[in-house]
C-alpha cells in the first residue's frame, strides 16, 4: 500500500501557520487542512472567552485530525496541515496517524508575533492568549522529523522556503 507523506505547519497563534501552509498545498496540488475547521463549537467558545484549552479539551479534536490524515494516507495521498501541535504529546498523536508525518515549526521573537495577532481581525484567538501558548509550546525535539522556519522575513520568502522542503519530500516542484 503506498503511503502519502504529511506535513503539520506548527506554531503559537499568530506565526502564519496557515498563511504559509495553504499556499504551500496550493503549489503542490496536496490537500489542505486547517486545524481550526476541526474545533468544536464548545472549544472555539472557551478560547474566544480567553481561556486556554485544556489537555482534555484538545484530545478529541487531535484524533479528529489524525483521522482525516489517516484517511488521506490510505489513498496515498501526501497532505499539508496547519495546526498548532504546540507539545509533544499532541504531536504523537498526529504522527500516530500515518508513518510519515513530519512537522515545520514556524516561530519567531515573541514580540514580532504578538505585533502579527494586534493586527489579525476576524480570528478567535486573542492576543491574550499568545504568552500562554508560547509556556506551552514544546519545541521540536532532535527525534521529531521535521525543521523550524523563521517568519521574520516576508510571507513569501517563507512559503518559498516551506514548498521547497515539502516539495523535496514528495518528489514534486513547486509550482512558482
Amino acid at each position: 500500500m503506498a503511503h502519502g507523506t504529511h506535513f503539520v505547519f506548527m506554531g503559537v497563534s499568530g506565526t502564519g501557520k496557515s498563511t504559509v501552509a495553504e499556499p504551500v498545498s496550493r503549489r503542490l496540488g496536496l490537500a489542505f487542512a486547517e486545524a481550526d475547521d476541526f474545533h468544536p463549537s464548545a472549544n472555539v467558545a472557551k478560547m474566544s472567552a480567553g481561556n486556554a484549552l485544556t489537555d482534555e479539551d484538545r484530545r478529541p479534536w487531535l484524533k479528529s485530525l489524525a483521522a482525516w490524515i489517516t484517511e488521506h494516507d490510505r489513498r496515498g495521498e501526501s497532505t499539508v496541515m496547519a495546526c498548532s501541535a504546540l507539545k509533544r504529546a499532541y504531536r504523537d498523536i498526529l504522527r500516530s496517524a500515518a508513518p510519515d508525518v513530519r512537522f515545520l515549526h514556524l516561530d519567531t521573537d515573541i514580540d514580532v508575533i504578538a505585533a502579527r495577532l494586534r493586527e489579525r481581525k476576524g480570528h478567535f484567538m486573542p492576543e491574550t492568549l499568545l504568552r500562554s501558548q508560547k509556556s506551552t509550546l514544546e519545541p521540536l525535539a532532535d527525534d521529531e522529523p521535521g525543521a523550524t522556519l523563521d517568519i521574520a522575513p516576508p510571507a513569501e520568502e517563507v512559503i518559498e522556503r516551506a514548498a521547497r522542503i515539502v516539495a523535496a519530500a514528495v518528489g514534486s516542484a513547486p509550482d512558482s
